[in-house]
């Protein structure tokens, strides 16, 4: 099997890191942290790129790539933990393309392509946890009239989005809608999130909605889906910058007049982060590779991924830390950034004790990745 990248992906993954180099620095991701951990100005730039656009087909003004690119790009914007959700982006993109009617992918894709409409995945609720199937959310009408009332938690930049996908229950089945923002219909209370984004609670009511599928539960298992592909990219993208700051660290601090990097039991230890990291890195490629599977066979894959990747996440940013010393924890330091975005990206779309159930819970009898 060829796990090379081709021309296109290693242009796409070169401007990518270009940017992040040159536009979003330590600085300026402090700056907009403290501005309240949103910035329409770089989420413009990202667009600018065709980022935005990138599982949405040409014809609608997208790029018209897949789950290959879309990891390639993650993992870039995961080095620079850029706080722009551009993850939800993608799940916006992908899930209105192949499930919303033509005259809704007609009305949306090409704003979401070109960074003028921001869409988010409302889904999460106070009572559900992590289970999908789970929606105290209510939907009343009919054909093209629909109305959603409800509340969903921890919502991605959620009072800074123009629209939402929200599942809620139509007819006493879930089904998927979107939910323009609205002065009347829509409220939302915006707050900052532990590794410095943006994030809301959101409340509708009889807000005017959009019924994008009526296969409300299969449309967002897909969105969460492609939501932990583009988490576990990003993760090893913020997983690498850990490991070289902590070699770095090494290198260079000396304990009893050697650095660090002489102890043997040390190096252990980053040996063992390393291995972390590449078992992370290769389950992202095997997200990747099946995104596009079957439901039942890309919610296995998933599951074993985001449960692997939490691993890697945990030890690393753990030890990486420990490594440090007390320089590890402050504010002023980029490693104690990296392990507070990692312990974020560790809790979204299901913690690692979570997809360690749906991992047993999908188990065939061969109980086998090979499956």
């Amino acid at each position: 099997m060829d796990f090379d990248f081709s021309d296109d992906q290693e242009q796409l993954r070169d401007a990518v890191r270009k940017w992040v180099a040159k536009g979003y620095g330590f600085e300026r991701r402090r700056s907009i942290v403290n501005a309240g951990g949103f910035d329409r100005g770089a989420y413009g730039e990202l667009a600018e790129l065709g980022l935005a656009g990138l599982y949405i087909p040409e014809e609608e003004g997208g790029m018209g790539m897949g789950p290959v690119e879309g990891m390639v790009v993650m993992e870039e914007l995961g080095r620079g933990m850029v706080l722009e959700p551009l993850g939800q982006t993608l799940i916006a993109g992908a899930i209105l393309n192949g499930y919303a009617p033509q005259r809704l992918k007609a009305a949306w894709l090409p704003r979401i392509a070109g960074g003028e409409a921001l869409v988010v995945l409302a889904h999460q609720e106070r009572k559900a946890r992590y289970r999908l199937d789970l929606c105290e959310t209510q939907a009343s009408g009919s054909g093209d009239a629909w109305t959603v009332s409800g509340a969903k938690s921890v919502v991605p930049a959620g009072d800074k989005a123009d629209a939402f996908l929200v599942p809620a229950v139509a007819n006493g089945k879930m089904a998927l809608f979107l939910v323009e923002r609205s002065p009347g219909g829509v409220a939302s209370r915006g707050y900052g999130t532990q590794e410095g984004g943006r994030a809301a609670e959101v409340t509708f009511n009889s807000a005017a909605a959009s019924l994008v599928s009526p296969e409300g539960l299969a449309a967002l298992e897909h969105a969460v889906d492609i939501g932990i592909a583009a988490a576990c990219a990003e993760a090893v993208g913020v997983l690498d910058k850990t490991m070289d700051v902590t070699v770095d660290y090494m290198n260079t601090r000396k304990q009893f007049g050697v650095t660090l990097s002489t102890f043997q039991a040390l190096r252990h230890r980053m040996a063992d982060m390393k291995m972390q990291l590449e078992l992370a890195r290769s389950m992202s490629y095997y997200a990747a590779l099946k995104l596009n599977a079957p439901a039942d066979e890309r919610r296995r894959a998933l599951a074993r991924t985001k449960y692997q990747a939490g691993v890697a996440m945990r030890f690393i940013g753990q030890n990486s830390v420990q490594l440090h010393g007390g320089i590890g924890v402050t504010d002023e330091y980029i490693g104690s950034h990296y392990f507070k975005k990692l312990t974020q990206l560790e809790l979204s779309f299901g913690d690692t004790l979570h997809q360690l159930g749906e991992v047993s819970e999908r188990m065939q009898d061969t109980t086998g990745v090979f499956a």
